[in-house]
């Protein structure tokens, strides 16, 4: 009599527990179980909707108030989402109205401006960049950085903080933007600091912490990699290449992140 069966376990399953990572999905027969496809179909839509959902600038907008910071609403020369997908160009420029706006603030000395975009995945700063937000600002406030204005723009792209940073005269400038969605992280957001701002900077000038987000890497680590990278981009005036993360971590804080990052 066969001991065979037509389901079988992956023998690499055992490795499951160490990565979200499609791996060791078994067999069933000479094809996938079916719930591995079903998991696959379901995790797939979820990264199509990202690209498309809208970004809740409103909301947004209204839980940055609450924690008493300032707000302004932008967007890019993308006029509607096909665009933005389409022309990722336009998605790098603020349009007309936005450049007024921001040409009409009173002028002051900024050493840091943050802006959160909607980009690759709205859901990711909707639900990421206000917990980061909390645990970033008072790092910033507590060496004495001067904060612009948080701006909020629609259909953006990276390259849009080099312009916004530019117009504000600000010395440094944070994108926080969703990332591309993967199969299992459709709201991973990214954040990419840029030094000196101006229109052409290079993506070999800015430095990028990602996949910030619960299971990947945890606010309160993303925002302590942050603030040391700011700090030190205004010191040594450099970001990108040049500026490298030199911290010596004690393994109290390593065991906190992964903690974090493994919290539901």
């Amino acid at each position: 009599m066969s001991n065979f069966s037509p389901n079988l376990p992956d023998p690499w399953s055992g490795l499951r527990r160490h990565t979200p990572a499609r791996i060791a999905l078994g067999r069933a027969g000479g094809s996938l179980p079916t719930k591995a496809v079903l998991e696959f179909a379901v995790a797939h839509a979820a990264a199509r909707d990202a690209v498309h959902a809208a970004l809740d600038i409103d909301a947004l907008a209204e839980s940055l108030r609450e924690l008493g910071l300032g707000a302004i609403q932008l967007s890019s020369r993308a006029l509607d989402r096909a665009t933005y997908l389409h022309r990722p160009d336009l998605g790098r420029r603020l349009d007309a109205p936005s450049l007024s706006q921001l040409r009409q603030l009173p002028p002051g000395e900024i050493d840091i401006v943050i802006i959160i975009g909607d980009g690759l995945s709205a859901p990711a700063p909707q639900q990421q960049a206000l917990p980061l937000l909390r645990e970033l600002i008072p790092l910033l406030q507590a060496d004495g950085l001067r904060i612009g204005p948080i701006c909020i723009v629609r259909e953006a792209r990276v390259a849009i903080e080099d312009e916004i940073g530019a117009e504000l005269r600000a010395r440094a400038a944070v994108i926080l933007v969703g990332e591309r969605p993967g199969l299992g992280s459709a709201d991973s957001l990214g954040a990419y600091l840029v030094f000196d701002p101006k229109i052409g900077r290079t993506d070999a000038e800015r430095n990028c912490v990602s996949n910030i987000r619960p299971g990947g890497l945890g606010v309160k680590a993303a925002a302590a990699t942050l603030h040391y990278l700011i700090a030190e981009s205004l010191r040594r005036r450099i970001s990108g290449v040049a500026l490298k993360d030199e911290r010596v971590l004690p393994s109290e804080y390593l065991a906190d992140c992964r903690k974090e990052a493994s919290a539901p």
